[in-house]
């Protein structure tokens, strides 16, 4: 993987030197095996002991500048707002060198190695959402993109009824980052197995079109197979004008999602 140095770290640390970071440290890559210059995983991947630390902080400082911002800023804050806010409000902290290179390293790695072959949909970390160009659902705490997906949201809650909503839509890279990490947390640091469950920051479909949706009054069953077998689930397949972005195998790699409304 050699090391990050083609990220365009000026833009985004505001730091005038760092040291070069070979990913290998951070990632655990004797884990792999190499043949003709290739590396080829024969165990998942994991973060290394030694930078855990540093894992659960940039993670919980995210979690501290949700709270302070609020769930639906945090939806849509870019990674320079929150760089900003972590500067100069103590509630949440600067976020530290190591921390700012774990982030780098996430949002920049190529998910193959992990098992992820999804698309990229982001190819800049300091990507802004402007508010100008979605839409806060009232009663939801989140956003959808103006034109075709809030269309096909109001368009779907009149075919199918009231007992359905969103459940997550238009997620920056801060918000798609912080869930990462909590699925990387939940996993006990594997970063395969995370990645077959949620797509890694810089791949997300919720960062241009897509959006989840849900029962009313179902919680986080929503978010498992069981949605699958309600009667909101039912009607939203015969709709013609979306389709489901994570079918069972699909070639991205990742858990079946049927929630997940694919905008087309």
């Amino acid at each position: 993987m050699g090391t990050i140095a083609t990220m365009n770290r000026r833009n985004f640390l505001n730091l005038s030197v760092l040291s070069p970071f070979v990913a290998s440290n951070l990632f655990g890559l004797d884990g792999l095996v190499e043949t003709d210059d290739l590396f080829v995983a024969k165990e998942d991947i994991f973060i290394q002991k030694e930078d855990w630390e540093t894992f659960l902080k940039l993670r919980n400082r995210l979690r501290r500048l949700k709270r302070y911002i609020g769930f639906g800023n945090f939806n849509i804050v870019s990674v320079n707002s929150a760089l900003f806010y972590a500067r100069n409000y103590s509630q949440i902290g600067k976020f530290t060198q190591k921390e700012l290179i774990l982030f780098e390293e996430l949002f920049y790695e190529d998910p193959a190695k992990y098992g992820f072959y999804g698309e990229k949909t982001c190819f800049n970390i300091n990507t802004k959402i402007s508010k100008k160009d979605v839409k806060k659902i009232p009663y939801t705490g989140h956003y959808l993109f103006r034109g075709t997906p809030l269309n096909d949201y109001t368009r779907l809650r009149r075919d199918i009824g009231k007992t359905i909503t969103l459940t997550s839509g238009v997620r920056g890279v801060i918000k798609q980052m912080s869930l990462y990490l909590d699925k990387i947390y939940k996993t006990k640091g594997n970063i395969s197995l995370a990645s077959h469950s949620i797509a890694p920051p810089a791949y997300t479909y919720h960062s241009i079109s897509d959006f989840d949706v849900g029962r009313k009054g179902w919680g986080y069953k929503n978010f498992t197979a069981s949605f699958a077998r309600t009667e909101e689930f039912r009607k939203l397949r015969k709709l013609n004008y979306i389709d489901m972005r994570y079918t069972i195998n699909n070639k991205d790699g990742v858990r079946y999602e049927p929630w997940h409304v694919k905008v087309i």
